[in-house]
């Protein structure tokens, strides 16, 4: 294995990787932001638990590990702790992260312009004085404040679509279509090793008990699928914004828990650009990755009969 590449900047510590203790069956669900992050876990919390009485809330069960949210200690000690099969999240990509062959490894992809609009929701939904308040309770605010995040660029729709689509993601809080590409294709590339499993937002849309199926599979769970019929209405959208107080990531730094859950909506982006616009983005998808990527990445497996395995 080469070095990992080093993706920390504003709130993530990707170095945090190099120095965490594996067990063998640990799951990571690694994603690009926006992508279904959260609502892998919650499948997975359905799967390993069977059912949806969790013996904690999501970020007690499933940290994002590389967070600077909360110390690497704390972090550390609350997965070293667990005597459950381990998932963990994390927004680093495979290659920024130990590939272990008793590890399985879980992305998940999405239309990369429904991603682009989902961030802009999520970062106006974030309360950043609850964040400020959050380290100052921790004895962190000093870290915080020589560290900042760096904002997210105040631009009209039309000037967003066009930096998300040139911008190479270097020390970017939001995605990019390049860094989300790129997320998608590390994957890509291991896809055939039994232990990287792919899963897209689209084909959790449309059909979910099939998509448990496969899930449960990957991580060697012996399901009927009539359970899993049962189990998969505790993964809707209503269901999890219902609970949001125990399922959203990091709750209580937001305007509103429940609107992290917030449509769950394919096809916002359409009228962001002009023609132009439109026509520079399928070339610099063409650019970044091959074109089974690219049809994946935009329509999950199902739409585009391409199976990532």
């Amino acid at each position: 294995m080469g070095a990992l590449v080093d993706y920390s900047f504003g709130m993530q510590d990707s170095t945090r990787w190099s120095r965490f203790e594996f067990r063998p069956g640990d799951i990571v669900i690694s994603t690009p932001p926006k992508c279904g992050t959260s609502w892998t876990q919650m499948l997975c919390g359905l799967l390993l638990f069977d059912g949806p009485d969790f013996p904690g809330t999501i970020d007690d069960l499933s940290p994002w590990l590389d967070l600077y949210f909360r110390t690497e200690a704390d972090v550390f000690a609350q997965l070293d702790a667990q005597q459950h099969r381990r998932f963990i999240k994390t927004h680093t990509p495979l290659d920024g992260i130990p590939v272990h062959n008793d590890v399985t490894y879980l992305v998940v992809g999405r239309d990369p312009r429904d991603a682009m609009v989902s961030f802009e929701y999520h970062i106006a939904n974030v309360d950043f004085e609850k964040v400020a308040n959050s380290f100052a309770a921790q004895g962190r605010l000093e870290e915080l404040t020589s560290n900042p995040p760096p904002p997210p660029p105040d631009l009209d729709p039309t000037e967003n679509f066009r930096m998300f689509i040139e911008h190479d993601g270097s020390g970017m809080p939001a995605p990019t279509l390049q860094s989300l590409l790129h997320h998608l294709d590390t994957a890509w590339q291991l896809r055939h090793q039994p232990n990287i499993a792919m899963f897209h937002y689209a084909d959790y849309q449309q059909d979910l008990v099939g998509e448990m199926e496969r899930l449960a599979g990957v991580l060697e769970l012996t399901y009927t699928r009539a359970r899993l019929a049962e189990l998969a209405p505790e993964a809707s959208l209503d269901s999890m914004r219902d609970r949001a107080e125990t399922v959203a990531p990091e709750a209580g730094i937001y305007v509103s828990d429940r609107a992290f859950f917030r449509t769950g909506g394919s096809g916002e982006w359409m009228g962001r650009g002009t023609d132009v616009d439109l026509r520079r983005y399928d070339e610099r998808v063409e650019e970044l990755v091959e074109p089974e990527l690219a049809a994946w990445a935009h329509h999950g497996r199902i739409a585009s009969g391409i199976a990532p395995a």
